[in-house]
């Protein structure tokens, strides 16, 4: 297996840096809730739920009964 094939990718559409750390601890993580991903990254509460709002909008994530989770 090679070494990209390892790695999780981040679609295109996702530009900001914030947003991809979001995306990839969402990949590697069983659907942490926001104060997880608060604590985890040290992102703001209002950056963090902005940023969750985007990939939600875009259709990347879902937010679910246990927390979030990408699609």
């Amino acid at each position: 297996m090679s070494t990209s094939e390892l790695r999780p990718a981040v679609p295109d559409e996702i530009a900001s840096p914030q947003a991809k750390l979001v995306y990839l601890t969402l990949r590697i993580s069983d659907e942490p809730k926001a104060s997880d991903l608060h604590r985890t990254l040290g992102l703001s509460k209002l950056t963090l739920f902005a940023v969750l709002e985007s990939l939600t909008t875009k259709d990347l994530v879902e937010r679910t009964e246990g927390g979030y989770v990408c699609t």
